[in-house]
This record gives C-alpha cells, sequence and structure tokens, in this order.
C-alpha cells in the first residue's frame, strides 16, 4: 500500500515537473518526448544495471533481448499500450498549465478506478477477477461526488 501511495505520489510530481516543461519548451508533446526518451534510458540503465548483477551471482549469461519465440507470445494489442501511454502521460502535461494538478489528478484518478475496476470485474489482459460488488458502486459514486466537492470552485 505505501509503494502504490508513493507511485501515485511521484506521477502527480513528474506531471506537474513536466506540465512546466512543456510550458518552457512552448510544446506538451516534445516534453512528452523527453520523459518518455529519459525514462526509457533510466529504465535501460537501470535494467542493464540488475543483469549485470544476476550475472555476476549466478555465473549466467543471459542476454537482455528477447528472443523470438517470447516476441511470438505477445498478443498482438498489447504492442498497443503506448497509445495509452502517450494519450495518458501527453493529456496530464497539456490539462496540467489549464486546469492545476489537483484538478487533473482527481479527474485521472476517477478514471483509472472506474476502468481498473472495469478490467478487473472482466479480467481483462489476464488480471486477476475481482467482482464489481455493491460496496465497490457505492464507493465509486462517493469518489464522483468528492471530485465534484474537490473541483469545485
Amino acid at each position: 500500500m505505501i509503494l502504490a501511495f508513493v507511485a501515485g505520489a511521484c506521477i502527480a510530481v513528474q506531471a506537474a515537473m513536466n506540465a512546466q516543461l512543456g510550458q518552457v519548451f512552448n510544446s506538451s508533446l516534445l516534453a512528452t518526448s523527453y520523459a518518455f526518451f529519459t525514462s526509457f534510458l533510466l529504465v535501460a540503465f537501470i535494467t542493464l544495471l540488475l543483469a549485470v548483477n544476476k550475472q555476476a551471482s549466478t555465473e549466467h549469461t543471459e542476454f537482455l533481448f528477447l528472443s523470438s519465440e517470447h516476441i511470438k507470445q505477445v498478443p498482438w494489442y498489447l504492442w498497443f499500450s503506448c497509445v495509452f501511454s502517450v494519450i495518458g502521460v501527453g493529456s496530464f502535461y497539456f490539462l496540467i498549465p489549464k486546469m492545476g494538478v489537483g484538478n487533473v489528478m482527481s479527474y485521472a484518478l476517477t478514471g483509472q478506478i472506474i476502468v481498473a475496476m472495469a478490467i478487473s470485474h472482466f479480467g481483462l489482459f489476464d488480471s486477476p477477477t475481482k467482482l464489481v460488488s455493491a460496496s465497490k458502486l457505492i464507493g465509486t459514486v462517493l469518489l464522483g461526488v468528492g471530485i465534484i466537492l474537490i473541483n469545485k470552485e
């Protein structure tokens, strides 16, 4: 729970920082490109360090690249997850200067929870199935009321 909270806090901070970067660049798309490119470099570096550490400790000589067999096992639609990343992240950088980070994040969280509940309810993308219950629906309605109150001027 703590890690999930920290992850959410990190998303809010990075979104606000990159929204400001988008204003400096005068382009939310350029800020999005920067965010994805530098994130890729950081994750690639960390992955390389972990792989080197793993090889040193286990004496395996595994490569960081996927085999063609692994790639063939990926359902076609999973290759398009990047579209949702670009829409989500790019929209943050575009909307935050107009609406404020709190307002954008509150609406974003509401969208995340509603869609996550549907994904879990139907077990989409091999997610564990968690059926939507009456209490979850009541919580979602209360969340919606809370979002309205949070964003009321």
